[in-house]
C-alpha cells in the first residue's frame, strides 16, 4: 500500500490538475506490478512499479528503445523516476492474446505475432544485449532439480538419476548454444502479447537477451498457459520458418533440422519453467501457477518421448511421478 501511495504522489506531481486514479492492471512473476492511471480528461497510462531494491528499470528502457526501433509495437516510456522505480508508459491495450484467442481468430493473431518476432530478430546485433550463453541456460535448468524435484516433489535424486539428468542437460545445451543467435524476448507468449493496432502490442521484454533463434517461437507456440493441437501448431511453425527464410534470418535450411532445434529448445524452456512455477509457489507464495504445471509437464514428456537420446530422461520422469510424496496438485 505504501508503494501505491508513492505512485499516487508521483502522478499528482505529473498531472496536478487531472486527478489521476489508479487501478490494478497486472502483476507478473517478479516484484514488478502494473497499474492503469486514468485522468479526469479521459487519458490513461500504465505505471510500472519496480521496487529498486529488487528490480532495475534501465533494461526495460533499453529494450523498449531497441524493439521500437525494430518497428514493433511496444510501450513508450513517457516519464521515469528510477530512484523510486516508477515508469509511466503508454497504455497499449487491456486485452491479452490469452483472453482473446479462440479457434476463429488464432491464425490471424499468431501470424501477426510471427511477423513482429521476425522484425525483432532482423534487428539483432551482437554486443547489445546480454548473451544467453551456456552458463545462463545451465543455471536455468538447475531450477528443475532444485525446485521442482527437491522442493515440489520432495524427492532426492540418486547418483544414477543425477547422471541421467546431467547427460540430458549436456545434449540440450549443446543444441541450444549451436543455434543461430538473435534478440530473444524470453517470454514471448499469450500473456505478454496484447491485441492492438498495430498488432500485437508487446510487453514484459526487460529480460531480453541475445540467444537461440528458436527460443521465442517455443514461448509462442508451446505456451505454458494455452495449448493447440500439434498439427495446427506445426503449421504455424512451418509458416514462421518459411517467412524467416524469406526474410534472410539464419534458420536451418532443412525444416526437419529446424524443428528438432525448436523441440530441444522447448525441452530446455519447459524444464526451467517447471522449476520456476514450483519456486513461485514454495518461495513466493504464488499458487496461481500450480494449475499450469500439468501442461508444462505434458510438453516435457511429449518431447522427451519423441527422441531416442532422451529415453533415459523420460524414464526418470516416470520414476519421479510414481513416487511423488508431497505434491500440491494432481496430474
Amino acid at each position: 500500500m505504501q508503494r501505491q501511495q508513492l505512485i499516487q504522489s508521483w502522478l499528482n506531481t505529473l498531472f496536478p490538475q487531472l486527478s489521476p486514479v489508479l487501478t490494478p492492471a497486472s502483476a507478473d512473476a517478479s516484484f514488478r506490478r502494473y497499474f492503469r492511471a486514468t485522468l479526469n480528461n479521459g487519458d490513461h497510462y500504465i505505471v510500472m512499479d519496480a521496487p529498486p531494491q529488487h528490480e532495475d528499470c534501465k533494461p526495460f528502457i533499453q529494450v523498449a528503445t531497441l524493439f521500437a526501433n525494430a518497428g514493433v509495437n511496444v510501450p513508450h516510456v513517457l516519464h521515469q523516476d528510477l530512484d523510486q522505480g516508477f515508469l509511466l508508459l503508454t497504455d497499449l491495450s487491456d486485452k491479452t492474446y490469452l483472453s482473446a484467442l479462440n479457434t476463429e481468430n488464432a491464425h490471424a493473431l499468431y501470424m501477426d505475432a510471427i511477423d513482429a518476432l521476425i522484425q525483432i530478430q532482423l534487428a539483432s546485433k551482437t554486443d547489445v544485449l546480454p548473451v544467453y550463453d551456456r552458463a545462463m541456460l545451465a543455471r536455468e535448468l538447475q531450477l528443475f532439480p532444485d525446485w521442482y524435484i527437491a522442493k515440489h516433489l520432495n524427492i532426492t535424486l540418486s547418483d544414477s538419476q543425477q547422471q541421467t539428468l546431467q547427460k540430458a542437460y549436456y545434449t540440450l545445451l549443446d543444441n541450444n548454444t549451436a543455434q543461430p543467435q538473435v534478440y530473444v524476448h524470453r517470454d514471448y507468449h499469450s500473456r505478454n502479447l496484447m491485441v492492438t493496432t498495430p498488432n500485437p502490442g508487446i510487453l514484459d521484454f526487460q529480460d531480453a537477451v541475445y540467444g537461440p533463434i528458436t527460443y521465442d517461437l517455443v514461448s509462442l507456440f508451446k505456451d505454458a498457459y494455452i495449448t493447440w493441437d500439434e498439427e495446427v501448431m506445426l503449421d504455424w511453425v512451418i509458416r514462421y520458418w518459411e517467412k524467416a527464410r524469406k526474410a534472410g534470418l539464419p534458420v536451418a535450411t532443412d525444416f526437419g533440422e529446424f524443428y528438432r532445434d525448436f523441440e530441444l529448445m522447448g525441452l530446455q524452456r519447459h524444464l526451467k519453467v517447471l522449476g520456476i512455477f514450483a519456486r513461485l509457489y514454495h518461495r513466493d507464495g504464488k499458487d496461481s501457477y500450480l494449475k499450469d504445471l500439468p501442461l508444462v509437464l505434458a510438453y516435457v514428456q511429449r518431447t522427451a518421448g519423441r527422441y531416442r537420446e532422451f529415453g533415459p530422461l523420460m524414464k526418470l520422469l516416470d520414476e519421479l511421478h510414481e513416487v511423488q510424496t508431497d505434491v500440491k496438485f494432481s496430474f
